[in-house]
Formats: C-alpha cells, sequence, structure tokens
C-alpha cells in the first residue's frame, strides 16, 4: 500500500534530483534536496486537511487530484506562480519576468521580496477562514474541549468568521503593512496593498467554498431522494457515505487547488533563502509538492483521519498560526523553521491525543 501509493513520488524525486544534478552539478542536488524537504515539512498540515476534503470524492476525482491537480501545483504554482508575481507587480510582460529569472536572478528576488505582501495577505485571508468556519462550527468530538464549545456558541451568529477575518484584515494593514519588509532591510507603506490583496482572498474562499458547498448540499439532497447516478455511494466503517461527483466534485476539486496554493505560499517565498535559481526552485519544490499529495491519498486510503480523529483539529490549529504568520511577515521576517516546527508541534500533539483517546476508549 505505502510502495504503491508513492511510487510517483519516489519516481518524481529521482528524476528531479538527476535533473538537478544535470543542471548545476552536485551543488545543485544539495539545493533540490534540501527544498524539497522544507515543502515537506511545511506542508503536512496541508496533507491532512486536502485528506478531510478528499475522503468525500469519488475515485475519479482522487484521481484527477493526483494527475492534473499535481501538474497544476508543480508547474502552476512553484514555476509559474513566482514569474506572474513578479510580470504583475513590476508592470512586466510575461517574456520579460522569464528573461529576468533567467538572466538578473538577484533582481528578480528582490521583485518577488517586493511583492510579498500581497502574497502574504491573500493567503493568509484565505487560510484565515478555513480556520475560523472550522473553530466556528459545531462538532460532536472536540479536541480542547472548552475552547471549542465556547468559540462553536460565538459561531451561531451569522457571517462572524468574515466579520473577524476582515477585523484581522484591517489591524494587519494599519500595522504590519505600514512598514512592509522590502528588498534591502527597507520598508514601504503597502497598506492599501494589503487590503485590496486581502479583500480578494477573501472573495476567492467565500466564491470557491461556497460553490463547493452548494453543489455538495444539493447533490447530498437528490441521492437522499433517489440516486440520479450523478453520485456513488461506498460503505465506511458501515456508514453510507456520499462520494461527490459532477459539478460537486468539481469545484471541491477548485476548492483544493486554491488550498493547496495557499500553502505553497510560504514555502515559494522561504525557497528564496536557499536559491534564487527558479529551476533548481520549481525542482525541489514539484518533489515536496508530489509527496504532500501522495501523502494526502494515503490518509484517505488508510483512513486515518477516522483512526485518529484530532488530527484534522490541529492541522486546522496549524492553519490559523500559518495565517497569521503569513499577516506578521509582511512586516517581520519569520523563519520557516519556526513556521514548520509550529505546525508539526500542534499536529504531533492532535496525534498523541488521538491515540490517548483510542486507548481510553479500548480500556
Amino acid at each position: 500500500m505505502l510502495l504503491r501509493t508513492f511510487r510517483w513520488a519516489f519516481a518524481v524525486t529521482a528524476l528531479g534530483l538527476v535533473a538537478g544534478t544535470l543542471y548545476g552539478g552536485w551543488a545543485a542536488l544539495g539545493v533540490v534536496a534540501v527544498l524539497s524537504v522544507l515543502e515537506v515539512s511545511l506542508s503536512f498540515d496541508n496533507a491532512v486537511i486536502n485528506a478531510g476534503v478528499l475522503k468525500k470524492m469519488n475515485a475519479f476525482w482522487q484521481r484527477i487530484f493526483l494527475t492534473i491537480g499535481i501538474l497544476i501545483a508543480v508547474f502552476g504554482m512553484r514555476l509559474l506562480f513566482p514569474l506572474v508575481i513578479v510580470a504583475v507587480s513590476a508592470g512586466l510582460a510575461p517574456t520579460e519576468a522569464v528573461d529576468l529569472a533567467v538572466t538578473d536572478k538577484a533582481r528578480y528576488q528582490e521583485l518577488v521580496t517586493d511583492a510579498h505582501p500581497s502574497i502574504a495577505a491573500f493567503g493568509g485571508m484565505f487560510l484565515l477562514m478555513i480556520f475560523l468556519r472550522f473553530v466556528f462550527e459545531e462538532r460532536e468530538i472536540t479536541w480542547l474541549g472548552p475552547l471549542e464549545r465556547l468559540l462553536a456558541r460565538f459561531g451561531r451568529v451569522d457571517m462572524l468568521s468574515v466579520c473577524v477575518a476582515l477585523c484581522v484584515l484591517l489591524v494587519a494593514s494599519v500595522t504590519f503593512a505600514a512598514h512592509a519588509h522590502q528588498h534591502g532591510g527597507t520598508h514601504a507603506d503597502k497598506a492599501q496593498t494589503v487590503l485590496v490583496s486581502g479583500i480578494a482572498g477573501l472573495i476567492t474562499y467565500l466564491v470557491v467554498s461556497g460553490l463547493s458547498g452548494f453543489f455538495e448540499d444539493r447533490l447530498a439532497r437528490e441521492a437522499g431522494a433517489e440516486d440520479t447516478g450523478t453520485a456513488e455511494r461506498t460503505e465506511r466503517e458501515g456508514r453510507p457515505v456520499l462520494a461527490l461527483a459532477g459539478r460537486a466534485a468539481f469545484f471541491t476539486f477548485l476548492y483544493l487547488e486554491v488550498l493547496d496554493a495557499s500553502f505553497s505560499f510560504d514555502g515559494v517565498i522561504g525557497a528564496f533563502a536557499i536559491t534564487n535559481d527558479i529551476v533548481l526552485m520549481a525542482l525541489g519544490l514539484g518533489i515536496g509538492a508530489m509527496y504532500v499529495r501522495s501523502l494526502t491519498v494515503y490518509l484517505v486510503r488508510q483512513g486515518t483521519l477516522d483512526d485518529y480523529v484530532y488530527l484534522e483539529h490541529g492541522a486546522h490549529y496549524a492553519i490559523g498560526a500559518l495565517a497569521l504568520i503569513l499577516l506578521v511577515s509582511i512586516r517581520y521576517e519569520i523563519n520557516d523553521i519556526v513556521t514548520g516546527l509550529i505546525g508539526v508541534t500542534l499536529i504531533g500533539a492532535s496525534f498523541v491525543s488521538s491515540v490517548r483517546r483510542n486507548r481510553a476508549m479500548r480500556g
């Protein structure tokens, strides 16, 4: 099971390391390897969250997630995204951005650094909405019982998550964005940029998540009344589970891609601390992204989230921490080791709590 699920990740690793070596020698091989580890360490919570969404989809759309989805993740976010950011922020044509990335890597890195406030605001708001939706929702199983039950009661207020997110964005725009970090250690007023980018991230979340939820609810109602052929039902632990198909699965797939994009922001920006060579960056982060995707599928097929029920809680708290870190990083440089350790610690704690819960239930 393990070998079958990760076989493509192993193959991509071998090809990526060979390509890195041919491109830049042994030094490039080391850079690619380090970037791969960086991406996996920063994105483990991404795999847990993705697994929680992916398990709702049917087998066809799970395969789409691993094939077309990985192409979007690797070439779209790890290769094209930094180029698009530079082109938009600097007012360059796409071909000029590519030429700059190849011929003047130092200037290219400066432009990406200067665009960081808008990237962080967009990704931070998208991830913050995911976290707020989770903590403001009533659920049968709670990890941090009293706190989560209190937040769930607050969550009965309509649109509370949106209001909280906008308040956080406003505070970030008048504090961190007013002295946003730029290349060379300088600072600039990016309040307007952060506000626009943050609102764009919020709107993106509301649109994609809303469409996904709408078609999921519609499909559930149709399947409940009569099997129309647009949904499949499987048995998981003796209970019928609706496997999303059609438009519901399509918009859920879009939601997963935007989610992956938001998670990749810190990895892409953090990679510049190691190299400003876009080829090595794409190779290293692409290998890491493949492992994250394979890990997502492994968690779904093994039913890990059903066995360790607090893992999803820990991942969402890690998302909340990452969202705040992204917003704070608009002004202050935060080491990726700190970001990775916070996520790993929260997920590790939730795993330990899950193991203790399982032992107590068996006892």
